[in-house]
């Protein structure tokens, strides 16, 4: 976690490498990112493949699918890291093991050429991971098992990508921070409400009165009883009554 920003701007992030260790010389190849105001998805998204100058580990292709061959004519990260610092900037950062890609961003960063910032002087971050940690502690906590335990469908997703990751995280974080709102847009919600309206039944005004029950004077007596007993242990009893 870093400073904290004022502004209700959430970017949710994630991306795919060529690898595991930037330290290795492992570059970043794809950058996916979801915006969500007051807790609610705008449509506005950042989704880039970048070609990292390098060749992908195969284990990595195994995981994300991604080929060298696809990135080769794919523009470099000085190309559009003015616009990625654009998108980010005064947002918090909503990552899934947050120090994984914030090390590979700040890595392109120290890459470029007269450029010192890092992402936490642009953005805070919130690290999804570490919070399912504290809220599930020995659980298993990877996305997927999180999708399972929020009852989120991830059924489409056989390999990783970053823009997809970060719509189903988007998914997760609302859900896991205890947000009324889904990713559910206003029409979708309205249309829900008027099926519910339409089924929704009304009883006939010439259906038979309904049978009332009353309770007997021994009832009235065991049920004043137990009143007098919480009045007891209390202090105060709401229900009680007058026989």
């Amino acid at each position: 976690m870093t400073k904290q920003t004022t502004t209700n701007r959430i970017v949710v992030l994630d991306t795919e490498t060529t690898g595991l260790n930037p330290q290795e010389g492992h570059r970043i190849i794809e950058i996916g990112c979801v915006e969500l105001i007051n807790r609610r998805l705008t449509g506005n998204r950042f989704h880039v493949y970048l070609n990292p100058g390098r060749i992908i580990d195969a284990g990595a292709i195994e995981v994300h699918g991604i080929s060298n061959q696809f990135l080769q004519d794919k523009p470099h990260f000085e190309a559009i890291v003015g616009d990625f610092i654009t998108f980010i900037r005064g947002a918090e950062l909503v990552i899934h093991n947050a120090p994984f890609d914030v090390g590979f961003i700040n890595h392109e960063f120290s890459l470029l050429k007269d450029h010192t910032a890092t992402v936490e002087d642009y953005s805070s971050i919130f690290d999804t991971l570490a919070y399912a940690r504290k809220k599930h502690p020995g659980q298993r906590n990877s996305l997927d098992a999180l999708c399972k335990r929020y009852g989120i469908d991830n059924s489409h997703r056989e390999l990783h990508g970053a823009l997809l990751d970060a719509e189903i995280l988007a998914d997760v974080f609302l859900l896991m921070t205890g947000g009324q709102f889904s990713l559910l847009d206003e029409a979708h919600l309205e249309t829900e409400e008027q099926n519910i309206h339409q089924e929704t039944r009304r009883l006939s005004g010439d259906r038979s009165a309904l049978t009332v029950i009353r309770c007997n004077e021994e009832e009235l007596q065991a049920h004043q009883q137990r009143l007098n007993a919480i009045e007891k242990a209390s202090g105060a009893c709401i229900w009680s009554i007058s026989i």
